[in-house]
């Protein structure tokens, strides 16, 4: 059974129960509270803590889940009068996230989180820990030559956890510097980055797979890809670039999260460009778009440019096309990832905007300089070609300045 507060126009039961079925937990019962501040003590009032521990025998619930964050006292006051475990929305994502990360990276971070979360409801919801340990330093006891009180049981577990903590975090620093470490070959190379983000289930890896003719996961669920992928992807005046597949965003993403999934969401921040995905059959389009907007500027990606990318068309009927700003830059494409509608005008928009100078030109090319030609064909630079009698090859491009100046072409 979910529990919904009602803080904000994006606040939706369906939201709520598709983080339930993601979870793999059966919603059997749904109620909506209209308050407007927190109870300090049980954040939902007297009146509705008492019509859900009535509705939670008739619907066999056993498992309670507020669409918010609860502090650990409400959480545990809560199931001290519902007589049932209690769940907030980070807790449920965290154990969605926790099932499905599958690599070892996936899975520390997955864990940080866990233990970020879980050290606050150490500190100040698990009273029934603090018991002490040790002797009382009295003569002839067991622990005879112990002073004061010992160590508590839950200063122990605070010890432990942190000791945990520090060790994954020191893994996740070894994956943090070996990203940055690719990250400055790629630079080195010249190699253009571009990464997708988007609100969860928005179709970010269907168009990846659409893209890269690759096989990430992708489902009608939240979350279905947790963790980061990437591939290498061809495209017209560019050449080689690399396209990378992160996590999704939700409405309330918990800064635990984003804190553990920063080496993952570096490579957003240190993207050549943002495919911002959107949903465009989704009835709170606009709200998702600032939703994800507010994490990219939360771990610092807001100077990034960015394609809107809006998918689904086919769900909708919307024709597939590309929009332009005033200084006629690309910065709309709708499309379809399902059936690949409209993916040629997002390939091409990708490669005007990576590029640093795109120009038009005619260049001839002697018999002996087929290198020159193939690289120029690697970068899909080549609009048309010919060949005289001569052997002289006379070719239209169409190809980023820089490219063009390092080839040393004429």
């Amino acid at each position: 059974m979910h529990v919904e507060q009602r803080d904000s126009e994006l606040a939706t039961s369906s939201e709520l129960k598709e983080l339930a079925d993601s979870a793999c937990l059966q919603a059997v019962g749904s109620v909506l509270s209209n308050r407007r501040f927190p109870h300090p003590a049980t954040f939902l009032g007297q009146g509705k803590v008492q019509e859900i521990a009535e509705l939670i025998p008739s619907v066999k619930a056993a498992l309670v889940i507020v669409d918010h964050e609860l502090s650990p006292s409400q959480q545990r006051n809560l199931e001290t009068v519902l007589e049932c475990r209690v769940m907030d929305r980070t807790g449920l994502i965290l154990e969605i996230f926790s099932q499905r990360a599958r690599t070892h990276e996936g899975k520390l971070q997955v864990e940080l989180a866990q233990l970020a979360h879980a050290s606050t409801r150490l500190v100040k919801g698990w009273t029934h820990l603090d018991r002490q340990r040790g002797g009382s330093g009295r003569a002839g006891g067991t622990n005879a030559g112990l002073t004061g009180t010992g160590e508590t049981q839950l200063e122990v577990d605070q010890r432990l956890l942190a000791v945990r903590t520090r060790r994954i975090t020191n893994r996740l620093d070894k994956v943090r510097r070996q990203r940055s470490q690719n990250r400055r070959s790629r630079k080195r190379s010249e190699i253009k980055t571009v990464s997708l983000a988007g609100y969860t289930n928005a179709g970010k890896s269907t168009l990846f797979n659409r893209l890269c003719e690759s096989e990430v996961r992708e489902a009608d669920q939240l979350f279905a890809t947790l963790d980061p992928t990437l591939r290498r992807l061809s495209i017209p005046v560019i050449g080689k670039i690399v396209l990378s597949d992160t996590v999704g965003f939700i409405r309330q993403l918990p800064h635990s999260l984003v804190d553990a999934f920063r080496a993952t969401l570096e490579e957003v921040t240190a993207a050549d460009l943002i495919l911002h995905v959107v949903d465009v059959a989704a009835d709170s389009r606009s709200e998702r778009i600032v939703q994800v907007n507010e994490v990219l500027d939360e771990i610092g990606a807001n100077q990034v440019p960015k394609l809107m990318v809006y998918n689904k068309v086919d769900a909708t009927g919307a024709p597939q096309r590309l929009e332009r700003d005033a200084s006629g830059r690309p910065f709309k494409v709708w499309v379809s990832a399902h059936t690949g509608q409209g993916l040629d005008l997002l390939v091409d928009a990708m490669g005007e905007l990576l590029a640093d100078e795109l120009v038009e030109t005619q260049i001839t090319l002697q018999p002996h300089e087929g290198n020159i030609r193939a690289k120029l064909f690697a970068l899909g630079a080549v609009v048309h070609e010919d060949t005289d009698h001569d052997g002289l090859i006379r070719m239209d491009l169409r190809i980023d300045q820089s490219d063009l100046t390092r080839l040393q072409v004429k």
